[in-house]
């Protein structure tokens, strides 16, 4: 789950990071009132959504105007900056051309930037273990980094035994150049950011950027923060954070019913069982020449209604040419998935190619259903037969 970056600075600083003094405004008079309650005599202005990039990004209608994140010089400035955000689209790398409907902007003190840095703290699965990555390329994207400069990234894991140590944030301290008292703090930093890590469950933390500021002070100009989903019933308070307007519609109506759902920009809509089938199944739609629309794995207990759940929320999508279910009946039966599929394609009035591959438990039951069904379902052998089968028939309709 992600949080804004107003909600992530608030969580950060109860744990000791440092932050600039900010306040979120929902209209541009609050804006404005939030501006009076800084020192000045610079604020800066951000539009809050989930997506990075906000400062280079583009508003609708607006592709040569000013980005996500402004710079005002006073309370006027500021209500003109969040009056041009607020109920607008903004378009960035990381929203794709749909972009993000700014509902809220934060308002924030200036800073004295003397040096940009990164800084985040992640779950390395390869070493199992909460993995700190810094580097001196502040306030670029880090998979830039990682392309065009690899070297300037810094990794250090933490072991879970013992948790952060002085000599990790002091290793990393001076490969990123901090020197005197700028070592001590940026150690305080680190301890701060590892206990709010592990303490909230997150998936990542990432300051971008970091920045030293003329004084020598280091603070979090900016924060992503996101959290383990699985984790979410230990935290109450966090999971109330959610903002549903950021998210897909679609992938919040599949939560209801328990269905792993992630919208994609293919036009064959997927629906099958387990996470390592849904990615065979999205794999294989590729070899034959299309793309998936989503992933949808309905796990192995699902019941007719989530199973109608998932083809109702499958045919939601506008783009969707045809859908593929791809089921191995071991828990899950096949004549269950076969009562869901006929039960939502009547009730949808289904007007695109379906092709359904069963195997495993009550298979014979299943296919008889939906041949019984007298609606043009196209039944597979095998997950090779149901991807040609899928893709010749979206080709044929089109």
């Amino acid at each position: 789950m992600n949080i804004h970056e107003y909600q992530g600075k608030e969580l950060l600083k109860k744990f000791g990071v440092t932050v600039l003094e900010g306040h979120v405004a929902w209209t541009p008079d609050e804006a404005a009132a939030a501006a009076t309650k800084l020192p000045g005599p610079i604020f800066v202005v951000k539009s809050q959504i989930h997506a990075g990039g906000r400062g280079a990004g583009k508003f609708e209608g607006h592709p040569e105007g000013k980005g996500g994140v402004r710079i005002a010089k006073s309370a006027e400035e500021v209500r003109a900056a969040a009056e041009a955000m607020i109920g607008q689209t903004l378009i960035t790398k990381q929203t794709g051309p749909a972009g993000k409907v700014v509902n809220r902007v934060y308002v924030e003190a200036g800073c004295d930037i003397k040096r940009e840095l990164y800084l985040s703290l992640l779950i390395d699965r390869a070493t199992s273990r909460v993995t700190i990555m810094a580097s001196t390329e502040g306030g670029m994207e880090i998979e830039e980094v990682a392309e065009h400069h690899p070297e300037k990234i810094l990794r250090v894991a933490v072991d879970p035994a013992s948790g952060v140590s002085p000599f990790h944030a002091r290793r990393l301290a001076f490969a990123l150049g901090l020197e005197g008292k700028q070592i001590a703090t940026f150690g305080k930093f680190i301890d701060a950011m590892y206990k709010a890590f592990v303490s909230l469950d997150c998936a990542i933390v990432e300051i971008n950027p970091l920045v030293v500021t003329g004084a020598g002070e280091i603070v979090a100009l900016d924060a992503k923060v996101s959290f383990d989903d699985n984790a979410l019933y230990r935290h109450p308070d966090i999971e109330a954070l959610r903002d549903e307007a950021e998210e897909d519609p679609k992938e919040l109506e599949a939560a209801k019913y328990m269905l792993n759902y992630v919208a994609l920009d293919g036009v064959i809509g997927c629906m099958v069982n387990g996470a390592g089938l849904a990615m065979a199944t999205m794999d294989i739609i590729k070899l034959y020449g299309s793309s998936p629309a989503n992933f949808l794995d309905v796990g192995g207990g699902a019941t007719k209604e989530r199973v109608t759940a998932a083809f109702k929320i499958i045919l939601s999508d506008p783009n969707v040419e045809g859908i593929l279910v791809n089921i191995f009946g071991g828990i899950m039966r096949c004549d269950v998935i076969a009562e869901g599929v006929v039960a939502a394609a009547r009730e949808v009035s289904l007007n695109v190619p379906l092709v359904v591959r069963l195997e495993g438990t009550n298979v014979a039951l299943g296919k008889e259903i939906m041949a019984k069904s007298g609606l043009p379902i196209i039944s597979a052998d095998n997950l090779a037969d149901a991807a040609e089968k899928i893709v010749r028939a979206v080709k044929e309709a089109a």
